[in-house]
């Protein structure tokens, strides 16, 4: 997979259509409910011709579920190190995080309800790779917010991480006026004083 997710609907090479295909139809009918002809229509090919792309659709989703946390690790690595001023940081952490939920709400879909689907290696890498992105919250609330212990912050990071992802399940806005939203809601709840 590329190294940014590719929503449904974007040219790319044949596997990132046939993972944003899949991303889609796992979002909408949950993994065990999508078989590999349904994938195989989506991107109009049969299904036994994905098999030249990907071994199984478990290596489909595990493919997609770690190209996801790869990019929010890089998104969050890179931000970190761009700024060193740790309330500008957490205000691009938080635009980031709310930017690739309101551009891949299929992804995000997907990652939220299809952890337990992966074969363990997978779903070991993926955990490494969320818990590394998940540090990089922490250590930024902790330098903006006096006094708060990491397991505030751990639990704060968490929760703005739940009020951004809900974008699927909640938007009502367009995308412009829904970000803003976001972006406000999640820097009032991680600066305001009550998390310290």
């Amino acid at each position: 997979m590329s190294s940014h997710p590719v929503p449904a609907g974007t040219p790319g090479s044949r596997r990132e259509q046939i993972l944003a295909a899949a991303a889609e139809l796992f979002a909408r009918h949950g993994f065990h409910g999508v078989g590999i002809d349904d994938i195989g229509a989506a991107v109009g090919i049969s299904g036994p011709a994905l098999y030249r792309h990907f071994r199984s659709k478990d290596a489909m989703l595990g493919e997609m579920l770690t190209a996801i946390s790869e990019v929010l690790l890089e998104g969050g690595l890179s931000r970190a190190e761009k700024y060193p001023d740790s309330s500008v940081r957490l205000a691009e952490l938080v635009r980031f995080h709310v930017d690739f939920a309101l551009d891949n709400p299929a992804l995000i879909t997907v990652q939220e309800r299809n952890l337990g689907n992966l074969a363990d290696p997978d779903r070991r890498r993926v955990r490494t790779l969320q818990r590394r992105y998940v540090e990089v919250w922490v250590e930024t609330i902790q330098d903006v917010v006096t006094g708060i212990g990491e397991p505030s912050a751990r639990a704060a990071a968490m929760a703005v991480f739940g009020l951004i992802n809900s974008t699927p399940h909640s938007r009502q806005l367009d995308r412009t006026q829904m970000g803003a939203l976001l972006r406000r809601m999640a820097m009032s709840a991680l600066t305001r004083g009550s998390l310290g």
